[in-house]
């Protein structure tokens, strides 16, 4: 048992040290107030971010120098969202039960897809793109959104560049945050049910296949989920908790309030914005968000 943690504790130092970030520096800093619900935080190479207010129905968009403003009322749920290398803004609606694509320049929006087999998407939640275009989304379902349903599982899927949109796991649990390793070659998927992230390597078609648990036991249910340019994996839980490329625990970064989702912003992609109930949070770090754009 001992050679265990001792080993366990090896692995932490060791992990620490490749990542480089001290601990004592950083300052969790609350940037915006008076939400009922964040979710979706998204940075845009354009220079702005942008995230949701569940309940409140509306997608807020923030320019540095500029106020907060409201982007779209009426957003039909609006959860997760991610952005294009051509700026596109990807969006989970879990009202309108779909996913659509807003061209940011022309503000025209298309559904990409929005049932499986003729059946209803039950609530798609979170969503990333790869640079080549490739799609993934989550699709549980929480609490009222189970209403009404019409899939009897629990969904990840892919849209390719030229569709359809293809399933790539059955989940029992919820799935909930998805992510991008740097490379583009490692999907992530959390599952909140089961305090898990699950793993899925992707060939050069966007096709997933070798399902693992990759994380287990996660304090907390985890639900948003990032990667930075060196491979780490940021877990919205009970704080943030911050994972090595091989599964180690580095740190959890505390916040006031409970963490829904999380996205690496500003110009360097140096600073982590935290959606977190009533609030937006961040905190700047000394590494950089892997950019899938």
């Amino acid at each position: 048992m001992r050679q265990l943690l001792a080993m366990r504790l090896l692995a932490v130092t060791l992990a620490t040290a490749a990542w480089g970030q001290n601990f004592s520096d950083i300052k969790v800093e609350k940037f915006s107030a008076g939400h009922v619900f964040t979710e979706g935080p998204a940075w845009s190479r354009e220079g702005y971010l942008v995230w949701s207010d569940v309940p409140a129905n509306k997608i807020w968009k923030w320019t540095p120098g500029q106020k907060p403003a409201v982007f779209r009322e009426e957003s039909g749920g609006a959860n997760g969202n991610a952005f294009d290398a051509r700026g596109n803004l990807y969006t989970c609606e879990t009202r309108g039960r779909r996913v659509i694509r807003t061209d940011m320049k022309t503000n025209r929006v298309d559904v990409l897809c929005d049932n499986w087999d003729g059946k209803k998407l039950n609530a798609p939640n979170d969503i990333v793109v790869r640079k080549d275009g490739h799609v993934y989304f989550t699709d549980p379902a929480f609490g009222k959104q189970a209403d009404g349903r019409e899939l009897d599982f629990y969904g990840v899927y892919h849209i390719p560049p030229k569709g359809p949109a293809e399933l790539v796991a059955r989940h029992k649990g919820r799935p909930n945050g998805v992510a991008l390793s740097p490379n583009g070659k490692t999907l992530y998927v959390s599952n909140s049910d089961e305090r898990a992230v699950y793993a899925y390597d992707l060939d050069g078609k966007g096709a997933a296949s070798g399902e693992r648990v990759f994380l287990s036991k996660i304090d907390g249910p985890p639900d948003g989920i990032r990667c930075d340019e060196k491979g780490n994996i940021y877990v919205a839980a009970r704080g943030v908790a911050i994972y090595s490329p091989e599964g180690n625990l580095i740190h959890t970064i505390e916040v006031a309030e409970t963490p829904r989702n999380i996205a690496f912003g500003d110009p360097d992609l140096q600073t982590l914005y935290i959606t977190a109930l009533t609030s937006i949070y961040r905190v700047r770090l000394d590494v950089k968000g892997a950019a899938q754009y």
